[in-house]
């Protein structure tokens, strides 16, 4: 059975609009965060943040960030991936690099704001992260996206 030429083309476009779409749809629930981090070394962290869910409470997010630190007179650039849930502003994470994998707990403001600590278990031989971890992570996004959580008045 042959497709007609024109019934191709009516494909790819409701292939494009689709695609289209479900882009505007994650752009709503993304925000980039720049985040101060120490993990037994000072860190700056740069990344991505996808929200799951629509509840304004509850919540999970994730994403990739690279790390930078300096090492032994180097810089140092490290991918990172982290999820997090949120709770009716307590959060609770984690995050894996190629040397720590780091449980996390703190408070989430309006998901504007994470404030965290946690505990950097090393997993590889060269120990850069270990012990215990603070960070402040802003996120930052449209002021009519879905990743914010609205204040609620009443």
């Amino acid at each position: 059975m042959k497709i007609p030429e024109n019934m191709k083309k009516y494909f790819v476009l409701a292939f494009f609009i689709s695609t289209i779409i479900v882009n505007a749809q994650l752009l709503e629930k993304t925000a980039i965060n720049v985040a101060y981090r120490y993990m037994g070394r000072n860190i700056l962290q740069a990344g991505l943040e996808f929200r799951f869910g629509d509840s304004r409470y509850q919540s999970v997010i994730l994403g990739p960030s690279m790390l930078y630190t300096r090492t032994n007179q180097t810089d140092k650039f490290l991918p990172e991936a982290h999820v997090y849930y949120t709770n009716n502003g307590q959060l609770y994470g984690v995050s894996i690099n190629q040397y720590s994998l780091e449980p996390r707990i703190g408070i989430s403001l309006f998901n504007m704001l994470f404030l965290n600590t946690g505990y950097a278990f090393p997993i590889h031989k060269d120990k850069y992260f270990k012990g215990i971890t603070f960070g402040v992570q802003f996120n930052i996004a449209p002021n009519n996206s879905k990743f914010y959580d609205k204040m609620k008045i009443m």
